[in-house]
């Protein structure tokens, strides 16, 4: 089941991360092949495309709690993939805009339903190490989708960076529907006459050993999810949680400055080192490997060192982000192999703390029955920020160009750290008595 979730999400990728390598030919002019779009231009589509994913976030965590998750995965990988070939054919920038944004809204129907069924898996004791190993998927396919799109741009011009990703989409999806499993095969609602007593599950201090006393084990893996929550309790029971807010303005800002490393860091490259777009795509994916190790270690050091209390590592990690972040334009105009050790540092302090904020930490303080509605609306909070961020991002580069955007990154890292520190003393357990309060 945790191969299978790890595949499934790390596939959407292939059709999001993909628009990095096509934005240096967006951007190119028409005599070139290119559209001649402005960067201001291209931080519209980008923004269209994280305020779309935002909704859908929002939407979808709701739906998540009452829908198959197979189902709505399916739709939303058969979905990104026809987007993204729908793209490549487009030339006008409202369509390239509106086509994005449906694109993003496709997007969003990844996350939440992997969320609900770790939920139904997971007990808290172990999910910061769980979703830290699922976290690890979606960056080892971001770093493959940069070298396949980036590769694809060499031999297809900027459309292959669509067209490639779509047809592995395709394939991703069908390989999910083959062998994805959403819950325990007897965590049946018809067999909860045959499960532990509740209180005693919640009552233990170990989980491991109720498992082995009891019969089914999945008794203990879905301690958060009920389905007999209706959409208005889901969204009510979500909304009234100010650590979820917290969460989603510190997720924000981090993905503010982690959009700016994705969406615009292939471009930097290509701008500042001179270089061509796979050459450039091969310096960029060195990022999402350093965010696989950031992904895996966080979420388990948490658990390890913390207590499973996330702001800690969260806020230690982003802190050192922002002090990278000021050293990145430096560094990329002198040395290509330092450039290339720091963008993979970047990734491990980017990653760690993302997973944290958009998965971890959610089914954490989630109240009963909402840990995908949770993870939904923090998300939506992070890619409002994401949104934003790209829009600003854009139109600072053409006002005032690569060194002042970058320092805009490192104020947001900074920021999103302080937001984090909040909760500090935050954990599952401390939210749980709040709420019973």
């Amino acid at each position: 089941m945790l191969w299978t979730i790890w595949f499934t999400y790390g596939a959407f990728y292939f059709c999001r991360q993909n628009i990095s390598a096509a934005v240096p030919g967006l951007m190119e002019s028409v005599e070139q092949g290119g559209l001649g779009l402005s960067p201001k231009q291209i931080g519209t589509i980008l923004a269209a495309t994280k305020i779309a994913y935002a909704v859908g976030q929002l939407i979808n965590g709701q739906f998540s709690e009452q829908v198959a998750p197979r189902k709505l995965l399916a739709i939303g990988m058969f979905g990104t993939a026809l987007l993204n070939v729908l793209f490549g054919f487009g030339t006008a920038l409202y369509f390239l805009i509106f086509i994005w944004a449906c694109n993003g809204y496709s997007q969003s129907l990844g996350w939440t339903p992997c969320v609900r069924i770790l939920a139904n898996w997971i007990p808290v004791s172990r999910r910061g190490k769980v979703i830290g190993f699922i976290g690890t998927g979606y960056q080892v396919t971001a770093a493959v989708t940069v070298v396949v799109s980036g590769l694809a741009v060499s031999y297809l011009g900027w459309r292959g960076a669509l067209w490639v990703p779509a047809g592995i989409m395709v394939a991703s999806g069908i390989v999910m529907l083959m062998l994805l499993e959403e819950r325990p095969a007897n965590d049946e609602s018809e067999n909860n006459d045959r499960l532990a007593p509740k209180a005693a599950i919640e009552d233990s201090e170990d989980l491991d050993s109720v498992a082995r006393s009891t019969e089914p084990t999945s008794a203990v893996r879905a301690p958060t999810n009920d389905p007999r929550n209706s959409v208005f309790e889901n969204f009510w029971l979500t909304i009234n949680n100010p650590s979820l807010w917290i969460l989603g303005i510190s997720l924000g800002l981090l993905n503010a400055c982690r959009y700016g490393f994705l969406d615009w860091g292939l471009k930097y490259l290509y701008d500042v080192q001179q270089t061509g777009v796979a050459k450039a795509a091969l310096k960029s994916a060195v990022l999402p490997l350093g965010a696989i190790a950031g992904s895996y270690l966080a979420g388990w050091a948490t658990d390890r060192f913390f207590g499973s209390r996330r702001a800690p590592v969260t806020c230690i990690l982003l802190v050192t982000l922002a002090l990278l972040t000021l050293m990145y334009d430096t560094v990329a105009r002198t040395s290509v192999p330092a450039t290339i050790l720091l963008l993979f540092v970047i990734g491990f302090c980017i990653y760690g703390p993302q997973v944290l904020l958009v998965g971890t930490a959610p089914a954490d303080l989630a109240r009963k029955g909402t840990s995908a509605a949770a993870a939904g609306f923090v998300n939506c909070m992070g890619y409002v920020g994401a949104a934003a961020g790209d829009y600003v991002t854009g139109s600072a580069l053409e006002a005032y160009g690569w060194e002042q955007a970058i320092f805009m990154w490192a104020g947001w890292a900074l920021a999103a750290a302080v937001a984090a520190g909040l909760l500090w003393n935050v954990t599952a357990s401390t939210e749980t008595q709040a709420n019973e309060t």
